[in-house]
């Protein structure tokens, strides 16, 4: 593509990762020129630049604060454009580029790969292009089949069949993407008793959460032979992303009952406690909607979800945070170098130094991003550090939950929040990669001697 726009050149000395952050920082400014236009929001609604931005980069990263009422403010037109905008924030910059390149009969050549390597978190070059269109067949198909099933089902809820396809059409990208935008101010609350609406969502959220390298193994999967099945092999990738998530939504929500089973839960049937503390498990790993009021539960349960925010969801996914397999890797080095143990094992295989390295930086710097933008808040805000926290978590983790404070906070908070979104988004290995020099000489060695620790 560069060789053959003379123009660009001069940013041929970028390296992947810092052209990945370009792309995003334009997409950024187009999302915010596309509603900015008067025909996104209702007759007579006016929006501050600065909350215009705020939605643009929350819809971009797909998070779902937001400082406005979507269904009071938007339009329709305005919401068709925000679910673009989520549905480009979901698959990814490098994904929609690389769909449409492809529709224009273009040659993707190393450089596209190396960008599409990078926004995929892949390690290799091979099979990328390929990679992007599972994820889009993939994806689509999902969506094609929630926005079905959820327009059809929200007619019992709405007039006329336009209406509910319509929020059938809203919900399924919200909730696919981990969004986590609604068009009605209380989130899926109407819903709370109708656990159809709540299955479905659910599994939408985890379809958008767990990785769609995962997805695309498992449809590769259901489509083998039975006889082929048996010999099918499942990556240590999916294997390890599979089974962290499912602990966490489990185990999430178990706590989340505990917690608060003698205050909110109290007095609740066995069916609404089990839908409102699996919902919001499910939620934060990186989504966002809500079933219910969440300041109504406990301070204590607020900093569980916080850290089960900061988490968030897994790599190669619409969600952020330090993602399922960072958490993974250093929990089991945590318990393997307790054990007396040299090499992190799972699942009958070895982990390279090099993961778990990375894995580790991204923790600890996770830990420092988070820490620091909390300070900053707690200094120029009035909230308590509980309600903060949460607030930084969730945009941290591109959830989009909130406590009812994001709309009240000043300015410099918005734009700290922004870029713990931005962050949340393109991941921090990225991130980090944007800052490192290439052909660094790492054949010169010195003479190693221990260091007190602990």
């Amino acid at each position: 593509m560069f060789d053959k726009y003379p123009n660009l050149h001069r940013i041929h000395h970028l390296t992947p990762a810092q052209l990945l952050l370009v792309f995003y920082f334009g997409a950024i400014i187009i999302s915010t020129i596309v509603l900015s236009l008067p025909i996104a929001y209702q007759e007579g609604v006016h929006v501050s630049f600065i909350d215009v931005l705020f939605t643009a980069v929350s819809a971009l990263s797909v998070t779902g604060l937001s400082t406005i009422s979507i269904g009071d403010t938007l339009s329709t037109t305005g919401v068709i454009l925000l679910a673009l905008i989520l549905q480009l924030g979901a698959v990814g910059v490098m994904t929609v580029s690389t769909f449409i390149w492809l529709l224009l009969g273009k040659k993707i050549g190393l450089s596209e790969r190396r960008l599409i390597m990078q926004d995929q978190n892949q390690t290799t070059f091979g099979g990328v292009v390929e990679l992007i269109k599972q994820i889009l067949v993939v994806v689509l198909l999902i969506e094609l089949l929630g926005f079905l099933i959820l327009g059809t089902y929200f007619m019992r809820y709405f007039p006329t069949p336009a209406e509910a396809y319509y929020n059938g059409f809203f919900s399924t990208i919200s909730a696919i993407s981990n969004g986590g935008f609604s068009l009605n101010n209380n989130s899926l609350a109407p819903y709370k008793d109708d656990y159809f609406v709540q299955f479905i969502i659910m599994l939408l959220i985890v379809f958008g959460a767990i990785g769609f390298p995962v997805l695309i193994e498992l449809k590769q999967f259901i489509l083998k032979k039975r006889k082929m099945k048996r010999k099918f092999r499942f990556s240590l990738f999916t294997k390890v992303t599979t089974t962290t998530f499912l602990v966490l939504i489990v185990l999430g929500a178990v706590f989340i009952y505990l917690i608060d089973s003698t205050g909110f839960f109290k007095g609740k049937s066995w069916h609404e406690s089990l839908f409102y503390a699996l919902f919001q498990s499910v939620t934060t790993r990186s989504a966002g909607l809500s079933t219910m009021d969440v300041s109504l539960l406990s301070d204590s349960n607020h900093l569980f979800m916080s850290l089960l925010m900061f988490i968030g969801a897994s790599p190669s996914s619409a969600g952020g945070g330090i993602r399922t397999t960072t958490f993974a890797l250093v929990l089991i080095f945590i318990i393997t170098y307790a054990r007396g143990g040299k090499k992190i094992k799972v699942f009958s295989r070895e982990i390279y130094d090099k993961d778990l390295m990375k894995a580790v930086t991204v923790m600890i710097l996770a830990i420092a991003i988070v820490f620091t933008t909390l300070l900053i808040v707690s200094i120029i805000e009035p909230f308590s550090i509980t309600q903060l926290l949460f607030e930084v978590t969730s945009a941290f983790g591109t959830v989009g939950l909130s406590l009812g404070i994001t709309a009240e906070l000043t300015t410099v908070s918005k734009i700290l929040l922004m870029i713990l979104m931005f962050l949340g988004r393109i991941g921090l290995v990225t991130f980090l990669i944007t800052f490192r020099k290439e052909n660094q000489n790492e054949y010169i060695r010195y003479p190693k001697e221990r260091i007190i620790i602990g």
